[in-house]
C-alpha cells in the first residue's frame, strides 16, 4: 500500500526554489534515505512533507493518520538550559491538542517500553540539557515511538555526533524497521553506516536525480 505519494511538488524560501518539480512514491515497510548536497532540498523537503513548510505547488497525498507519524529533528538543541527532563520531553508525544497534558494508562504502558526498547531507564529523570548529544537523540527518537507510529521521520538524525554513537543509532532504526515494521523516511550523509538491507536511496538536488536501491547507487558515486 503507498503511505505517501508526492506529485510535482515545489516549495521555496525567499523567491529561490528549494524543491521543484518532485515526484515519488512510498509504500508501507519501505526505508527510504534522502542523500544530496548540503543545500539539495533534503530539509525543505522533510518540513514540507509534515507541514513545516507551506508548499507552492504539487500534491502531497499521506495515506495514515497524523498521529501516525512520527518527526526526528537534526540534533541541534542549542538551548541545554531547558527545564525539562528527559521524561518530560518524552511524553509531550501524547500530548492532545487542545488538551490539558493528562495521559492515558496507555500512555505510560507506552513510555515504559519504548524507554526499555532505547535503554534510557536510567536517564528519564535527568535534565535534557545534562544529556549526551546521543542520549537526547534517543529521548527525541523516545517522544517519536510513543505515538506507536506507522511512519517516522528523520531530518538528518546524527548530525554531529561520534561514529559509535551514529552507528548505534542505525542500529536502533533498523530494528524498527525489521520488527517493528515501521516505515522509514531519512536524510543522511551517512549511507555508508547503514547496514539495513533493501534501503531504497532517493537523491536530491532541488528534484529527484536518483530513485533506487542502494547497491545501483553506490555504482553511480
Amino acid at each position: 500500500m503507498s503511505i505517501i505519494e508526492v506529485k510535482d511538488l515545489s516549495a521555496s524560501y525567499n523567491n529561490h526554489d528549494a524543491i521543484k518539480d518532485v515526484n515519488f512514491k512510498i509504500d508501507s515497510g519501505e526505508y527510504i534515505c534522502l542523500v544530496g548536497e548540503n543545500g539539495s532540498g533534503k530539509s525543505t523537503l522533510i518540513k514540507t512533507l509534515i507541514g513545516l513548510h507551506k508548499k507552492d505547488s504539487g500534491e502531497i497525498n499521506i495515506n495514515i493518520e497524523e498521529d501516525k507519524i512520527g518527526y526526528v529533528a537534526q540534533n541541534n538543541m542549542k538551548d541545554l538550559t531547558f527545564p525539562a527532563t528527559a521524561k518530560e520531553i518524552i511524553m509531550t508525544g501524547v500530548q492532545r491538542h487542545g488538551k490539558l497534558p493528562f495521559y492515558r494508562k496507555k500512555d505510560w504502558e507506552m513510555f515504559d517500553k519504548v524507554c526499555d526498547m532505547l535503554s534510557i531507564k536510567d536517564i528519564v529523570n535527568k535534565q535534557i540539557g545534562n544529556l549526551s548529544g546521543g542520549q537526547r537523540q534517543r529521548v527525541i527518537l523516545a517522544r517519536a515511538l510513543i505515538r506507536e507510529p506507522e511512519l517516522i521521520i528523520l531530518d538528518e538524525p546524527c548530525s554531529g555526533l561520534d561514529v559509535n554513537i551514529t552507528n548505534e543509532f542505525y542500529k536502533i532504526l533498523d530494528k524498527l524497521h525489521t520488527e517493528n515494521k515501521i516505515t522509514i523516511i531519512m536524510a543522511t550523509h551517512d549511507l555508508d553506516e547503514i547496514k539495513t538491507k533493501d534501503v531504497r536511496v532517493i537523491c536530491m538536488a532541488t528534484t529527484v536525480k536518483f530513485d533506487g536501491k542502494m547497491e545501483d547507487w553506490k555504482g553511480l558515486e
